[in-house]
């Protein structure tokens, strides 16, 4: 389960982050590509979009569920 503690700096604000405790698997990026980004220079994913409608919402929630590593994480707000 992701750690609203350890979030990444690189996240926007919102309702979905990523921990410091992604991988850099891809999942997240090859699921909901609009929403999520790499940091090339460290080597992981961080949400650059929160979702804007339905569709996206959907795309971060599977990718949430889909995270080897649980590190996307979901606040509710």
């Amino acid at each position: 389960m992701a750690d609203f503690e350890a979030r990444l700096s690189e996240n926007v604000p919102g309702k979905f982050y990523v921990d410091d405790q992604c991988i850099d698997c891809d999942a997240c990026r090859a699921t909901a590509p609009d929403n999520f980004a790499r940091d090339e220079e460290k080597g992981y994913s961080y949400v650059c979009k929160q979702p804007e409608n339905e569709t996206e919402e959907q795309l971060c929630m599977d990718a949430l569920e889909g995270c080897p590593v649980e590190a996307i994480g979901d606040d509710g707000k």
